[in-house]
């Protein structure tokens, strides 16, 4: 018998308003504050993106001491900072931003994707840093579909794509601060694989697209329950796929610290978002235009 971990919570996934962007945010949501140490989860899109619909433009904006990371699922996007990056991500691939002491970044889809229109959606998450690392050197990772290892259930008919972390005998490409697992997974309908994941671990699993049966007990599906988190309890998660389903599974060692956030801001005291804010004012996060 397989020890699974045991279901905590089962969500939905709402839409918010951010601005003028409608997006789905099944994390924090009621009675859910965060799965320790992710702090926040935005389902961005599909948004048919033309030059009379391109709502995802986001402007400069700053961040302090955690990791906001966007995963692409469809479409392109430009990544611009006050370190100098300025990267194109494309779909099936992910940037990864170690904010540390602060970074202003912006985010938005390409002049010619928007000329020529088509689907936009991804997922943008938050990580948080303990305290001992909130402050270190900013710095930001960008892998390509090409660079993500893969691994495949026995029926092949899973595709588990690695982008930080171990998986049977895989490591993702991503160097991470705290011990995280980040995968993302395309199955196919009737489908299915178990994924060891560490007993101490937080873990959640999120249903962009599709239906799935989460060890033998719990249905997701699109636009009804898209969130499961579990307790920390077994070292197995097993799903099967009812349809064609896109997923993100995640996993980390709960950092166990006083969380105090304001706006871009992920600190431990109100002070510390004091400084910050101030820091950001001052232009020691660096600027970007």
């Amino acid at each position: 018998m397989k020890n699974y971990k045991t279901i905590q919570h089962k969500v939905t996934s709402p839409l918010v308003n951010m601005g003028s962007i409608k997006l789905r945010q099944p994390l924090p949501t009621q009675g859910l504050e965060n799965v320790d140490p992710f702090l926040l989860l935005h389902h961005y899109g599909p948004y048919a993106i033309s030059e009379f619909n391109n709502p995802f433009d986001l402007g400069p904006h700053p961040h302090r001491g955690f990791e906001p990371i966007t995963l692409l699922f469809k479409g392109e996007q430009l990544h611009r900072d006050s370190l100098g990056n300025e990267m194109i991500v494309k779909a099936g691939g992910v940037q990864w931003t170690t904010a540390g002491r602060g970074i202003i970044h912006a985010e938005a889809p390409t002049k010619e994707f928007v000329k020529k229109g088509g689907d936009l959606e991804g997922i943008q998450l938050w990580l948080n840093l303990p305290a001992k690392d909130k402050m270190i050197t900013p710095h930001y990772q960008h892998l390509e579909k090409a660079q993500i290892p893969t691994v495949y259930s026995d029926d092949k008919k899973v595709q588990i794509n690695i982008v930080a972390g171990n998986l049977k005998n895989e490591t993702g490409l991503i160097k991470t601060q705290t011990a995280v697992n980040v995968y993302t997974a395309n199955a196919n309908e009737e489908g299915n694989i178990e994924i060891e994941i560490p007993k101490n671990h937080q873990s959640l699993i999120y249903l962009l697209d599709g239906e799935i049966l989460v060890n033998n007990s719990d249905v997701l599906k699109k636009g009804e329950n898209q969130m499961i988190t579990f307790n920390q309890d077994g070292n197995t998660i097993k799903f099967d796929a009812k349809k064609e389903s896109t997923l993100l599974i995640l996993s980390g060692a709960p950092i166990k610290e006083k969380v105090t956030q304001y706006g871009p801001y992920v600190m431990n005291t109100q002070t510390e978002i004091l400084e910050a804010m101030r820091d950001y004012q001052q232009g020691k996060m660096g600027y970007l235009y």
